[in-house]
């Protein structure tokens, strides 16, 4: 049994050393629903797309989550958004 525990720990030391050695670099960009003013920030590190697909993207690939609800608000202010 104190092999398995033994082996569970190093296991779980690799794979944290693997994740920080490699982050991932998530992406995020605001899309519009169509047929709506609605506008979302999308996590592009989601490894679908958004359903129902009658979406378009209104902002360029932003690398925090912060700075995609900036441009949010940016597009809110221009009137692009409505919500």
């Amino acid at each position: 049994m104190r092999q398995v525990t033994a082996l569970c720990a190093a296991a779980a030391i690799a794979l944290s050393a693997i994740a920080a050695v490699s982050p991932a670099e998530a992406a995020f960009h605001v899309i519009k629903w169509g047929g709506s003013d609605l506008c979302q920030v999308w996590d592009d590190g989601v490894p679908t797309k958004p359903w129902p697909d009658n979406y378009k993207a209104v902002s360029r690939h932003v690398t925090t989550f912060d700075g995609a609800v900036a441009v949010k608000a940016h597009l809110l202010k221009k009137g692009v958004c409505k919500l």
